[in-house]
């Protein structure tokens, strides 16, 4: 037979961790603002976007592209080459491109039309005269270079990112030994869309209709104060030698080793 238990005074049981009046209370949550966790499994939610800029692998032309803006940046330009850095403001240009468009020239349907039309009148035996002069915006590099020398062109129109740039780097200044006006601005692709060409380096105004005379000497007056003057200057200086930002950061930590102030590192080379 099994001894029995005794019964003395032993160790108290630990007391329980929460309290014993029942479960602890629900945490109340705002009915406005209820959680939904999303689940990207198979089937389930769409993922969002990732920028993946920085992952891809860019052709190589535009890799070329991208290097020759940060090269021209960081390496110290000659004047005559920076100052196609500084094109004309896109309020004056908007009014240059509504004028040039006014001047665009006759397409290839207009030109077979007109041509088919003056045959018919030879046909008919009729007496084709000259007729009137058309007024056109010229183009072409060597076209406009002998409207310069000749003083012939009443306003200059450059694209900034000629290539190779030599073909114009010396357009600027004959037009200003010329006395002729002239402006720099963006892109020879808008110059190009101007004449019907995928691109163009150069346009120029020959003579204009009266109507539109005095907005071409409007335009010009404009061009004088917002370019011709603005950038008088500026012109004269060496461009580029602009810092990177690891460059300008390593020279700042410097500063800060020295006890300098790193705010007055200078930006440019």
């Amino acid at each position: 037979m099994a001894p029995k238990a005794t019964t003395g005074k032993g160790k108290k049981p630990a007391p329980a961790p929460y309290p014993q009046g029942g479960k602890p209370s629900a945490v109340k949550k705002n009915p406005l603002f209820e959680k939904k966790p999303k689940n990207f499994g198979i089937g389930m939610s769409v993922k969002p976007t990732t920028d993946l800029t920085r992952f891809v692998k860019w052709p190589e032309y535009v890799r070329l592209q991208r290097q020759k803006v940060i090269l021209n940046q960081r390496l110290k330009v000659p004047p005559a080459i920076a100052q196609f850095s500084q094109v004309l403001d896109k309020n004056t240009a908007t009014q240059l491109f509504r004028l040039l468009n006014k001047y665009k020239g006759e397409t290839k349907q207009e030109k077979k039309v007109r041509l088919e039309e003056r045959a018919k009148e030879i046909a008919d035996g009729k007496k084709v005269g000259e007729g009137k002069k058309p007024f056109f915006v010229k183009s072409g590099l060597n076209h406009v270079i002998a409207l310069v020398e000749a003083k012939k062109a009443n306003l200059v129109v450059i694209a900034d990112d000629v290539d190779p740039i030599e073909l114009v780097v010396f357009l600027p200044a004959l037009c200003r030994k010329m006395g002729v006006p002239y402006t720099i601005v963006k892109g020879k692709a808008r110059l190009g869309a101007v004449v019907g060409r995928k691109t163009s380096s150069v346009l120029a105004f020959g003579d204009v209709k009266a109507e539109d005379k005095a907005e071409l000497a409007k335009l010009v007056s404009a061009i004088k104060s917002n370019y011709t003057d603005k950038f008088e200057e500026q012109r004269k200086h060496w461009g580029g030698g602009v810092r990177g930002h690891k460059s300008i950061a390593k020279l700042e930590g410097r500063a800060r080793a020295a006890g300098q102030d790193p705010t007055k590192v200078s930006h440019t080379v």
